[in-house]
């Protein structure tokens, strides 16, 4: 109870030390909204960043269809990984609906978001890479097949 107390004091005399911790907004250069449904497909399928830029992705689940049987992410991955072979080998690496996105697999990853239910959103923020194209895609099980997309960083 003291320590209660002793941090609402400390945000009466102080309150901008209410931001800390907080999910305050990171500056970036650029930010890109991407929304999946219930048909497995993102909204987005292309979209052009500057190399060396701060990115904001933001992945909204529009769907109905709860988390277990149609839970969607959005996982950008490095150069020369595509979404199709990322996909199967995320499923031979034991991905499911609820670890759509095995650890053993995170090493080709640049960036991903968590698994959204619908109405669910979840925001990235990373420095877009060199030029090129860099494949992004949901990883829950089966839905690489339809739901996938490209990044082109100029």
């Amino acid at each position: 109870m003291k320590t209660k107390l002793t941090i609402l004091a400390l945000l009466l005399i102080c309150p901008s030390l209410a931001t800390i911790g907080s999910a305050a907004e990171e500056k970036v250069d650029q930010t890109v909204a991407i929304a999946g449904n219930d048909m497995m497909k993102f909204d987005v399928v292309t979209f052009e960043v500057k190399a060396g830029s701060k990115v904001k992705i933001t992945l909204t689940n529009t769907g109905k269809i709860p988390k277990i049987a149609m839970g969607h992410n959005l996982v950008l991955l490095k150069s020369g990984i595509t979404a199709i072979g990322f996909g199967q080998k995320a499923l031979t690496s034991g991905a499911g609906p609820t670890n759509p996105l095995p650890d053993a697999v995170k090493g080709d990853v640049i960036a991903h978001t968590k698994l959204l239910g619908p109405g669910e959103s979840d925001s990235i923020v990373f420095t877009a890479p060199a030029a090129g194209e860099y494949e992004y895609v949901c990883t829950f099980p089966g839905h690489f097949a339809l739901m996938r997309g490209k990044m082109v960083s100029k």
